[in-house]
Order: structure tokens, then C-alpha cells, then sequence
């Protein structure tokens, strides 16, 4: 796709689709008239499952308020990133995802061995970041990477879009630098999600990264890695929606730590949600979460 086609698409997204998204725009008199409004859209935990939300993200060393749903614990994607995480972390992690029945556990990828045997014969998932968390690493050095994380054990790939390539117009090689590793998962049958780092975007790069993602053949695009500016906004969300449709998967990620805040995405369009809580999410418990993603 060359510059002169994407930025017909932008300006005729721009135009048509960016009204009413900033999460609140869409009400008028206190009605919602695009669903999209994350003030008067909580009908409780169970909406995030009625609206189709597929998994949350967490942290490790959170402890149930009560007992955990377990159609919501299905959807949590239980995680671990930062860089002095040490095999007993990883292991109570693991040890936390059995107990909950989440859904996978999000580690990097020098774990994903240990949690692959770990969670041996479990419904546990193991899922591991690629070109984390710059996204600057050589495409190359992604797909080997990737290739590799899923001949260790892992069963998801969430991949960084290189942002310095996107916002200097090398369209064509942030398309093909998705495209390498998409490539390596889809052999195998693995799902990838397309981290665009909303916080280091203008609303027209994030238009055009959720295009070429896309068009990558990339299962979901994702708001962020928790390692940079900002986190997931209602508004963004939104917009990512907009663009890549219904047939791909949007997940927010970053500053997700409620109930209140899960909703919010949830009705602003995203299937996944990732935050640094995950029992606290599911329980409605109120203390604050400590940072894992």
C-alpha cells in the first residue's frame, strides 16, 4: 500500500468515522446513541462477557476478594513482564493461573519453557511478547524470535510494530515486519496480537498502524506495552474498533486496573483488556494493584 492510498483512507476515516468516540461525545441528555459511552454502559461484570470481551490481562501476587467467576477467569491473561521478575515469581504466576483457571500466562520469552512445563496438561496458555517492549528490534530478529518462543511452548504472540518505522512513512516495511512474524505463528497455528503503542501516536498513525496490521494478516491489534507513554483510552479503543471492523480482535492494555475500567473498554470496543489486575477485576475488589504489565 503506497502513502497516497493510505492517506485517502485516513482522511476519509478522519472525516466519517472519528465523531463521537472520546467515550463520553456519544451522549446526548444522558442517552447513549452509539453504544460507545462508558459512563452509562456498566451493567456489571457479566456485560464484559455479554459484549463479547475475550480475555484480561493481570498480575501476579493478586488475592481473591471471594470466589472467581469462572466464565471470567476463562478470559484473563495472567501476567508477568518486568525485567527482575525471577523464577519463583514466575512460578507463583503459574501456580495462580492453575489455581483461577485464567487463560494464559503473558511472560517473556526466557520463561516460556519453564511455564510450558509448568502448565503441562492444564488449559493454560502460554503466551510470550516479541521485539519487547521498543518494537526497534530487526524484522529478522522478530521472526526468529517468535519462531522460536513457539518451538519452546508458547501458544500466543504478542509483537511490538516498529513505531520509528510507522511515524517515518516506511509503510511498507512496518507491513512487512508484521507480516514476518504472522507469517511464523500462523504456521504453527498461533494467534498474534499487533502492540501499536497508542501513547506515541497521533490519531492518524493509529489509523494507519491498525491498517497495515490488518492487512499483515495480524489476529488483534493492542493498545500498548505498559512500558511507555500513556495506556488504553475508551477513545482509542474505539477508534481501533472502527477501523479494523469486527472480523479482528482489539485489545487494550495499559492503566486497566477495575472493574469500572474493564467496562469501559468493553463498550468501547475491545475484546481483550490488558491491566495489572486480574482477581481484582473479576471480584470488584477495590485496593489498588500492584504493576505487572
Amino acid at each position: 500500500m503506497n502513502r497516497e492510498t493510505i492517506d485517502r483512507i485516513i482522511d476519509e476515516i478522519l472525516r466519517e468515522k472519528l465523531k463521537g468516540i472520546d467515550g463520553h461525545s456519544c451522549c446526548k441528555d444522558g442517552v447513549c446513541s452509539d453504544n460507545l459511552c462508558v459512563v452509562h454502559n456498566k451493567e456489571g461484570v457479566r456485560t464484559i462477557v455479554d459484549n463479547g470481551a475475550a480475555r484480561i490481562t493481570s498480575g501476579i501476587g493478586v488475592e481473591a476478594a471471594g470466589g472467581v467467576d469462572p466464565d471470567l477467569a476463562g478470559m484473563i491473561d495472567h501476567t508477568l513482564l518486568k525485567p527482575e521478575a525471577t523464577v519463583t515469581d514466575i512460578e507463583k504466576l503459574c501456580g495462580e493461573a492453575r489455581r483461577y483457571g485464567f487463560a494464559s500466562v503473558c511472560i517473556n520469552p526466557s520463561y516460556v519453557p519453564l511455564c510450558a512445563r509448568l502448565l503441562k496438561g492444564t488449559d493454560v496458555k502460554v503466551c510470550t511478547v516479541i521485539g519487547f517492549p521498543l518494537g526497534a528490534t530487526s524484522t529478522a530478529s522478530k521472526a526468529f524470535e517468535a519462531e522460536q518462543a513457539i518451538r519452546d511452548g508458547a501458544q500466543e504472540i504478542d509483537m511490538v510494530m516498529n513505531v520509528g518505522m510507522l511515524k517515518s512513512g516506511e509503510y511498507e516495511y512496518v507491513e512487512d515486519d508484521v507480516f514476518a512474524v504472522v507469517t511464523t505463528a500462523k504456521r504453527y497455528r498461533i494467534l498474534t496480537k499487533v502492540i501499536i503503542e497508542t501513547g506515541l501516536l497521533t490519531d492518524e498513525e493509529k489509523v494507519k498502524a491498525c491498517i497495515l496490521a490488518k492487512r499483515a494478516g495480524a489476529d488483534f491489534v493492542k493498545t500498548s506495552t505498559g512500558f511507555s507513554k500513556g495506556g488504553a483510552t475508551a477513545g482509542d479503543i474505539a477508534l481501533m474498533r472502527r477501523i479494523v471492523g469486527s472480523a479482528m480482535g482489539v485489545k487494550a492494555s495499559g492503566g486497566v486496573r477495575s472493574r469500572e475500567d474493564a467496562l469501559a473498554m468493553v463498550a468501547s470496543g475491545a475484546d481483550r483488556i490488558g491491566a495489572s489486575a486480574s482477581v481484582r477485576i473479576v471480584t470488584g475488589e477495590l485496593a489498588e494493584a500492584a504493576k505487572g504489565y
